[in-house]
């Protein structure tokens, strides 16, 4: 017995592929559309801090670290202009990343940079006033010119041990305690 409304053999198969085609076309079709916004905001900033490199003084104090942020924004600027937004957020932000790095061992190369030229002019003043050592090289340590600081505070008596810090908030100080009944510490 042959039935009327049954589809020839291999056409089903045939049908199957078809939607499979045409489904995965679309969903090409589509995701070619969700393409990544260009990342201008993350461009702007990675020049922001490069600027901010260059004025701290990078090109003296980290040139290194800001020729690798200067090199990821060039081939940032490259993938903005190959359309290949994804890339180009990537560069922009690792780039902004190194001129942070940029700047803060140019802070921290100045400082040190200052640092050692106020210890060549105390040096300096030293033996120009004659100070003990000034005949020397070799500068005298910072601990030995300088006195120690006054103190505000007495030193707590001998054998008061730990003090506890009132829960209001006041520091008591030896002028603050009273003897006890037994003429003690409380």
């Amino acid at each position: 017995m042959v039935h009327i409304f049954s589809p020839p053999a291999g056409r089903s198969q045939h049908i199957g592929w078809t939607l499979s085609g045409l489904t995965f076309l679309v969903l090409l079709v589509l995701g070619g559309c969700a393409t990544v916004p260009p990342p201008d905001a993350s461009m702007n900033l990675a020049q922001a801090q490069l600027q901010a490199a260059r004025d701290a003084g990078a090109a003296d104090y980290a040139p290194v670290d800001l020729g690798f942020a200067q090199d990821k924004f060039q081939q940032a600027q490259a993938a903005m202009g190959e359309r290949k937004y994804a890339d180009a957020a990537n560069l922009s932000e690792e780039s902004r990343a190194d001129a942070e790095l940029a700047v803060a061992k140019a802070k921290l190369g100045a400082a040190r940079a200052q640092i050692q030229s106020k210890i060549r002019e105390n040096d300096s003043l030293r033996r120009q006033d004659g100070a003990p050592g000034a005949s020397s090289d070799q500068p005298l340590p910072a601990a030995q010119d300088m006195p120690a600081p006054a103190s505000t505070t007495p030193p707590p008596p001998s054998g008061a041990g730990f003090q506890p810090v009132p829960s209001d908030g006041h520091q008591p100080s030896a002028f603050d305690q009273q003897p006890g009944p037994q003429g003690g510490q409380p």
